[in-house]
């Protein structure tokens, strides 16, 4: 049990990378904090984390706030004593378009989750963290920051920070012995895949984007969820500042 005793929080855990993460990371003894917007989803993935033995908690939060990320970390103290891992893993994109007709709503939010989200939730979990003597911060990234593609212009630089973020933080938290790395999937085969093309979900779309990709398909849940486990664990005691490319040879 690779993570066994420890306890994880992971965001946007209710579907997609995140469930893939939260699930994976149970089955390898931790207990998890499931936040997602939407409490059903979070309830769902808890539920089946229990019946297969593990152990979950549901927290509806929205990352794009202070008190949503508050609530996370006081559940994963509260009720599991302390925090050890955080996967902020939420994200949040547009439609595949020109960045012209991006709308200020739809780029204000794209930040808040996938930039500001970052340093609301560092707020709460360095200082818990730092009392517990360490820890290991995971942040969901994307190729999209290293090797953008067009008509997510706007998603791209979100990415970009995301990914350096990481870098920064890594090299700030070192001395408290948190480390922080992150992950950058390629398209994924999740709920967001269309929202992404920007077009229908059909085998010549997806021709179109395989061809970018050496292996030839598209990242999935447990691909992420995999490397996620290893950068958590102490296996990668020594892993710090990585921005791990889960993407299949997309960005060589």
């Amino acid at each position: 049990m690779r993570l066994d005793g420890k306890v994880a929080v992971v965001t946007g855990g209710g579907s997609g990378f995140g469930e893939g993460i939260a699930r994976r990371f149970a089955e390898e003894g931790a207990r998890v904090v499931i936040g997602d917007l939407r409490r059903d989803a979070a309830e769902k993935v808890a539920a089946d984390i229990a019946e297969a033995g593990g152990t979950a908690q549901a927290v509806a939060a929205d990352v794009a706030t202070r008190e949503g990320n508050r609530a996370l970390a006081a559940a994963a103290r509260e009720s599991f004593g302390r925090l050890d891992c955080f996967v902020a893993n939420a994200g949040y994109t547009y439609s595949n378009k020109p960045l012209l007709e991006v709308s200020e709503e739809e780029f204000d939010r794209t930040y808040a989750v996938n930039v500001k989200g970052i340093y609301l939730a560092a707020l709460e979990v360095v200082p818990a963290m730092r009392e517990a003597g360490g820890g290991s911060i995971l942040i969901t990234g994307s190729t999209a920051g290293i090797r953008p593609r067009p008509g997510l212009t706007w998603y791209n630089g979100s990415q970009a920070a995301a990914n350096l973020l990481a870098k920064s933080k890594a090299v700030e938290l070192a001395p408290d012995g948190i480390r922080v790395n992150a992950l950058a999937p390629v398209i994924g085969e999740t709920g967001l895949l269309e929202t992404f093309m920007g077009k229908p979900d059909t085998p010549e779309n997806r021709a179109a984007f395989l061809a970018g990709i050496p292996l030839g398909r598209m990242s999935r849940p447990l691909d992420v969820a995999n490397a996620a486990l290893w950068l958590a664990s102490d296996e990668a005691e020594f892993i710090t500042g990585v921005v791990l490319e889960v993407d299949g040879g997309r960005c060589i």
